[in-house]
């Protein structure tokens, strides 16, 4: 049985283990179970209701959404079926929704997005009132660390990606891995014009060095004053024109008084090399 599929058994055996529920009995929706008649205490059925799953996208450091390559976001939801005794009153059913809301809500780390509940409803088969409610919870289909009772993270991704992942061949390669084991790696760049650029070279490096590409680093503009620097450097203290990202580095065409630092120049060539 997969994660998914086992999810409505979790949260009753979840609720179930919390003392200030005691007075409630959680039970899986599917297969029904046998109730009293007429109903003499309050039970809630756990149930699926749907699953639906959508690509996931996260912001680069220029704030541009990338989508992932192997994970995915799905939103789920999950219905409750809230049934009391008649004695009991309609408000009842409301207390108890809100009651596993905040439980739910507060107490794990699901991330429910949305909750509801419908209209009650009177069974005169069962002298029960009933009340459905429901919630919409989000969750990420990405490597999964093991299930406890919080619910860090209930979805493996094998529902996705399965061998694919696993196999080692596929993603790290003889080259990865000499790559891997070099001291500094150089490349270059074309400038595109904007305020800055991001050039990812899959590490965060301690040291980089930006120059451009076959002309003088530094240029004397006579007519405006300003000396134009096509050259920065940067560490994990800071530097000048050039900014170290998680991935890599940004370079950056920025101005100040008497200085005009150029890295990222419309159609112009830069090189780099950045250490490890």
């Amino acid at each position: 049985m997969d994660s998914i599929v086992s999810l409505p058994q979790r949260i009753v055996e979840w609720l179930s283990a919390q003392s200030d529920m005691d007075d409630i009995k959680f039970f899986v929706e599917y297969p029904p179970v046998n109730k009293a008649v007429p109903l003499r205490r309050t039970i809630v059925a756990v149930g699926m209701d749907s699953i639906d799953i959508v690509d996931k996208f996260v912001a680069n450091d220029d704030g541009v959404l990338e989508r992932q390559e192997y994970c995915r976001l799905a939103k789920i939801k999950a219905n409750l079926s809230i049934c009391v005794p008649f004695s009991m009153g309609g408000q009842t059913c409301h207390d108890i929704f809100t009651r596993i809301a905040n439980a739910l809500t507060f107490r794990t780390n699901l991330n429910i997005a949305e909750s509801g509940c419908t209209p009650i409803k009177s069974d005169r088969d069962t002298d029960a009132l009933i009340m459905n409610g429901w919630f919409l919870m989000e969750a990420d289909f990405c490597p999964a660390q093991s299930t406890d009772e919080n619910f860090a993270s209930f979805l493996d991704k094998e529902l996705i990606c399965g061998s694919h992942i696993r196999n080692g061949e596929i993603h790290v390669t003889a080259q990865d891995k000499e790559k891997w084991n070099e001291l500094f790696v150089t490349g270059s760049y074309l400038g595109s014009g904007g305020s800055s650029r991001s050039v990812n070279i899959g590490f965060k490096p301690n040291l980089v060095i930006v120059s451009v590409f076959g002309n003088h680093p530094s240029v004397y503009d006579s007519a405006s004053g300003t000396v134009k620097n096509y050259f920065g450097m940067c560490t994990a203290w800071g530097g000048s024109g050039v900014e170290i990202t998680s991935s890599g580095f940004k370079a950056m065409s920025v101005s100040a008084t008497g200085t005009q630092t150029n890295l990222n120049q419309a159609g112009t060539s830069y090189s780099y090399i950045a250490f490890k």
